[in-house]
């Protein structure tokens, strides 16, 4: 057993210091970890807590007071809900998809045989991506428009969706295939995902003499990888729900959770996933329109040359898309990708850019939690008959700025240094093609807009 001490040192030497081979494997460092996965019905009982909590959300925002100040799964689901997903990018990369509620009516109708069973088309798996990043822009968009954090009838309507959509996926096909392919969040968690600081790989030495593959195809009445991956066939965390499905069935104990540098898999070309060259640009430019939507200054624009509110979101939404379209061009064109490179297959300006797409996702979203935290006590107290006015509490604007600064100066910093340990990875011949001091004033030119944005 190695002593505690040693194992933190480890840690924090892994996280800080970028190594791309360094790995500490948390089940043996420690046990209580594997143990948790193990058991599903640690799992499981997480997955009913959420079933549940989002059952309850629903039905207070379709039956409630649709009185924004009365009505407390607003800041559940837009405050707390979101949020926390949006930080877990970070620390457990898509541990939420694991547990994700949204799968629960299709997990019991498939259990109890109400399925077709049926394997995804391969229209599905061709055009994936564009599906579902249609499908976040729809929701980008009605967020916005009808000011749904501010709509519990909306709020509800909007989580309703997404259930439904996973709901009929599950009685198609088999598996999770809304998962997989579809989801919205799904994609961007599996984005800020390949910067988390924890990854779920195989030990392939011991794959290699596995003959059944239970992590796959299951065994006995056990089902297999819900995304027919099994972790034999993990490489990154952009599909892996990290569900620990195959934790269980494996009887060799070869999937391990590997604490790493959250740089990683970022430089590592792993994650240059060709979906993700239109995934990272929409969520950023989605970000900045976001933004610039909440500026006085846009409303009076808005006010003055448009008529519907819904027409002028969506042009500045498809201008802010592009226009990181093109930053995400030129910067390639800057590293002067060639034929052979291993970074020709996708933009290499993707993992550039994801630090500051993390950091400018977390920033809206918190925003919202703090206003609202300090006024959450009178509203659960007005819903629910309880006078609790005395323990409201306020977060000052200023504060709110600090913090979200601070947020993106953190996730500039993270594009910075993306940027250097790719130029520092790139084969010695392309290096003087590349020009990476350009790349660098390109990533802050778009690092000084997300400040100026949020300042």
């Amino acid at each position: 057993m190695i002593p505690l001490m040693q194992r933190l040192k480890d840690l924090l030497r892994i996280l800080f210091i970028y190594d791309p081979t360094a790995r500490l494997d948390l089940f043996a460092a420690f046990p209580v970890i594997r143990r948790f996965f193990q058991h599903r019905r640690n799992v499981a009982i997480l997955r009913t807590f959420g079933d549940i909590t989002f059952t309850c959300l629903i039905l207070i925002g379709l039956f409630g007071p649709q009185d924004p100040t009365r009505n407390v799964s607003l800041f559940l689901a837009w405050g707390i809900w979101w949020s926390s997903v949006v930080l877990s990018w970070f620390f457990v990369g898509k541990f939420w998809c694991g547990i994700c509620p949204f799968l629960g009516v299709g997990r019991l109708l498939q259990r109890f045989g109400f399925c077709l069973n049926l394997d995804p088309p391969h229209a599905l798996r061709k055009y994936f991506v564009d599906v579902s990043l249609f499908l976040f822009a729809c929701i980008v968009w009605a967020e916005t428009v009808t000011d749904m954090k501010h709509w519990p009838m909306g709020t509800a309507f909007l989580l309703l969706s997404i259930l439904f959509g996973a709901t009929l996926m599950g009685v198609l096909y088999k598996g999770q295939a809304w998962c997989r392919y579809i989801c919205p969040l799904g994609k961007i968690i599996g984005a800020g995902a390949t910067m988390s600081m924890v990854e779920l790989r195989a030990d392939l030495d011991v794959c290699r003499t596995c003959g059944v593959f239970a992590c796959k195809k299951g065994r006995e009445d056990l089902r297999g990888c819900p995304i027919y991956l099994g972790a034999h066939n993990v490489r990154n965390n952009q599909d892996c729900l990290l569900c620990g499905r195959c934790v269980l069935l494996c009887e060799n104990e070869s999937p391990r959770l590997l604490l790493r540098n959250p740089f990683v898999e970022l430089v590592s070309g792993k994650s240059h996933d060709l979906a993700y060259s239109f995934i990272i640009p929409f969520l950023a430019g989605s970000q900045w329109a976001r933004y610039v939507q909440e500026s006085p200054w846009y409303l009076a624009v808005e006010n003055r040359f448009f008529v519907s509110r819904g027409i002028s979101f969506l042009l500045l939404l498809m201008l802010c898309y592009a226009l990181f379209l093109c930053i995400i061009k030129f910067g390639n064109h800057l590293i002067r990708q060639t034929h052979g490179d291993e970074t020709s297959r996708s933009s290499p300006m993707i993992p550039i850019l994801i630090p500051l797409a993390f950091s400018g996702e977390l920033v809206y979203r918190l925003k919202y939690l703090f206003l609202e935290a300090g006024r959450f006590p009178a509203v659960f107290g007005r819903q629910f008959g309880f006078d609790l006015e005395r323990f409201t509490f306020s977060v000052s604007a200023h504060t709110i700025e600090i913090l979200s600064v601070t947020i993106i100066i953190l996730g500039g910093l993270g594009s910075f240094y993306a940027t250097r340990l790719f130029s520092q990875k790139r084969r010695p011949e392309n290096q003087a093609h590349a020009s990476y001091g350009m790349v660098k004033i390109l990533v802050g030119l778009v690092f000084a807009v997300y400040l100026l944005l949020n300042y």
